[in-house]
């Protein structure tokens, strides 16, 4: 979520030069006035995995952007059952 700590961060960002500011999250997880403060903020963007369905949110705020992480998390889970290493996937696959 969103949080009043992370505009602080955002406006200290920006009042240090900063043209463009990007919010990056795992699990976009908006509760309560989160759409509303994105909207009304300053951010390029917030861009989260597609881990939680997202289409609804980005209806009602285009600034919301998501990483698809599928083939990857697909690709983790295979080589855990059959004993391989994770690893790899950290040098080896591109995002």
């Amino acid at each position: 979520c969103i949080t009043a700590c992370h505009f602080c961060v955002f406006y200290r960002l920006m009042s240090a030069g900063a043209t463009k500011v990007y919010a990056i999250l795992t699990h976009g997880i908006f509760s309560g006035p989160a759409l509303s403060r994105i909207n009304n903020a300053s951010f390029e963007a917030v861009v989260v995995t597609n881990t939680i369905p997202q289409e609804e949110k980005m209806k009602h705020c285009p600034k919301i952007q998501f990483i698809d992480i599928s083939m990857i998390l697909a690709e983790a889970i295979r080589r855990t059952h059959n004993g391989e290493s994770v690893s790899y996937l950290f040098s080896h696959v591109p995002l």
